[in-house]
């Protein structure tokens, strides 16, 4: 059994933040139903590595679902959503403020139905302000969050972190959320409405460390240079890179001893750690240079036999092969019927010691949509009727195995 065996959850989403929470829900036992739009369903399901007519970026957000497609804008199809919500206790959303109102589903009408139901209501900035209704993508938030300044420090110009960073940090933070609620209504008995923005969430989440100098606001406050100035390097060996965080003293100490440096203890720029602080910069320009004294193959046990944090960068293929993944059991291969050969990344947290299983494979659009409706007592005629008038459909293609 896990966690959340007996949740279902309603998803009306496109793109990443509600997806990838809903996802994280069914891998911890939750039914997911995600709701699609008749025509084309989530633009997801396209983008990136495809096989099949799935993408992998859609399969690794959204395994373990029942895809529903149905016209959100057809008075039948609004009917089937408030049966569905009737008995749901989750529903996820990310359109922009007022849409899911605007449909006749709004989060005041389906918990008047369901009193229980908790409504987890996503944007991209919140729903007030000057930029409620504008559209959000990743690198907006990371641009308006301060991740892009952060990625940015010691370079000419603002980056941006190579990842859906702020998608998935929302996502996160919409899992905390919404079972929050659900203990909440354990003992009251009663749903609620949440409101969360990706905005908000971005800078929740960078805050701690990349605020550090935003926070202590009295003039008398000392700021040193932030942690990721201190700690996140690449030092060229004479065949590679390695990276080193030696952030105590005895880290610096065994750092120098695995390079032959401790004369630099003897040095006034670097005696002792806020000297260190003070003129890193020149202290990072002796340490690379010791670095480069040495093969990654030689440098690596020596710093190991001196319990200094250090590693090889990875490229993609060796972090699948990484022994460590293999000893927490993170990664399994399945078959999908219509991706075929594919990896997988189990959920991160064991459950009473137990690593749980990755939820069912990625649904084709509109794959569950007969089985659906049959639960929510439709015959097969009525079935067929919903279809030939475009307010829910089965899927195109049914799934075959390759």
């Amino acid at each position: 059994m896990k966690p959340l065996d007996g949740i279902r959850v309603l998803e009306f989403s496109t793109m990443i933040t509600a997806s990838f929470s809903a996802m994280m829900l069914a891998d911890q036992g939750a039914d997911v139903i995600k709701v699609e739009p008749i025509d084309l369903g989530d633009p997801m399901r396209y983008l990136g590595s495809t096989k099949g007519g799935i993408s992998a970026l859609f399969a690794n957000c959204n395994r373990g679902k029942r895809s529903l497609r149905v016209d959100l804008k057809a008075e039948e199809g609004r009917r089937i959503i408030e049966e569905l919500a009737a008995e749901t206790d989750i529903v996820l959303t990310n359109y922009r403020p007022g849409v899911m109102d605007g449909l006749g589903l709004g989060s005041e009408h389906l918990r008047s139905i369901n009193p229980r139901l908790i409504y987890g209501g996503v944007t991209g900035f919140g729903t007030e302000g000057p930029m409620s209704n504008a559209p959000a993508y990743d690198p907006i938030i990371q641009a308006q969050t301060g991740f892009a300044a952060v990625q940015g420090q010691g370079k000419e110009a603002p980056e941006f972190m190579q990842s859906l960073m702020c998608d998935k940090v929302t996502a996160y933070t919409v899992c905390q959320a919404v079972t929050t609620a659900l203990y909440v209504r354990e003992k009251t008995g009663a749903g609620q409405h949440i409101d969360l923005s990706m905005m908000d969430a971005g800078l929740y989440f960078l805050f701690p460390d990349g605020f550090m100098h935003e926070t202590l606001l009295d003039d008398d406050a000392t700021h040193d240079i932030p942690l990721s100035q201190l700690l996140y390097s690449m030092s060229d060996t004479k065949d590679g890179a390695i990276t080193v965080s030696a952030a105590t003293p005895a880290q610096q100490v065994g750092l120098l001893t695995a390079i032959d440096r401790l004369d630099l203890f003897g040095d006034p720029r670097f005696d002792g750690i806020e000297k260190i602080m003070e003129n890193v910069a020149e202290f990072r320009a002796e340490i690379a240079a010791g670095v480069a004294n040495f093969t990654t193959e030689d440098l690596l046990p020596r710093l190991q036999e001196n319990d200094v944090p250090a590693a090889r960068a990875l490229d993609y293929g060796e972090v699948m092969d990484h022994p460590q993944y293999a000893a927490n059991d993170s990664v399994d291969v399945t078959e999908h019927a219509r991706m075929g050969s594919m990896r997988r990344v189990k959920p991160p947290a064991r459950f009473g010691g137990d690593r749980l299983a990755p939820a069912s494979d990625a649904a084709t659009h509109g794959e569950h949509t007969t089985e659906i409706l049959s639960q929510l007592g439709r015959s097969e005629a009525d079935i067929a009727t919903l279809a030939e008038a475009g307010v829910a459909k089965p899927a195109d293609t049914p799934p075959t195995k390759t």
